[in-house]
């Protein structure tokens, strides 16, 4: 049996993208469903990948030693705070609206949505670790500065990845669905 879990999984497995084949990626913003929900939808997760894209960038310059570390502290809280807080908003809207509704438009697909709602429980571990080792790369005194913002880095970098792949899975799995099948209901 293949492990579809999120730490493991390199994408949807086939018998979820049967969608997808009759609405490609490429073919997404040409469709008439694809404005409003579905554009404001995708626009939330490019927030999340630029987010995290943001933090990169800043947690590099201060190791580079090209960033002042008290604008790094800034930036740190602020996108940091900002990802955690919209992502776990974001999750509960989906798990408790629109999967549900979206599960019930396709049944070759209800098992997708278990998957996304595992992925979000599985994220939440990550997002708790995310926190913490921001925090101790915020409180770390001078000293002991730098290993605090190495391993804040190195936890930065697996939920990245993770993120992404939940985003792109879950691209793949709801914006078939809704391009098919509408918005309605989905308010």
């Amino acid at each position: 049996m293949t492990d579809f879990s999120l730490d493991h999984r390199d994408g949807l497995p086939d018998a979820l993208r049967i969608l997808l084949k009759d609405y490609p990626r490429e073919a997404w913003d040409a469709d008439p469903n694809f404005s409003g929900l579905v554009q404001f939808w995708l626009d939330r997760h490019l927030m999340f990948r630029r987010l995290l894209e943001l933090l990169r960038e800043e947690t590099e310059g201060v190791l580079d030693g090209g960033r002042d570390p008290e604008r790094y502290r800034v930036a740190l809280s602020r996108y940091g705070g900002h990802l955690v807080a919209d992502l776990h908003g974001h999750h509960q809207i989906e798990d408790h609206h629109y999967f549900p509704i979206l599960a019930q438009k396709d049944a070759r697909i209800g098992a997708g949505f278990e998957l996304l709602d595992a992925d979000h429980h599985a994220l939440d571990g990550h997002l708790n670790d995310f926190v913490e080792t921001a925090n101790a790369a915020l409180q770390a005194e001078e000293a002991k500065r730098r290993d605090a913002i190495a391993a804040f880095a190195a936890g930065r970098d697996r939920l990245e990845r993770l993120i992404d792949r939940h985003l792109t899975d879950e691209e793949e799995l709801v914006v078939p669905v809704i391009l098919k099948y509408g918005a309605s209901g989905l308010g």
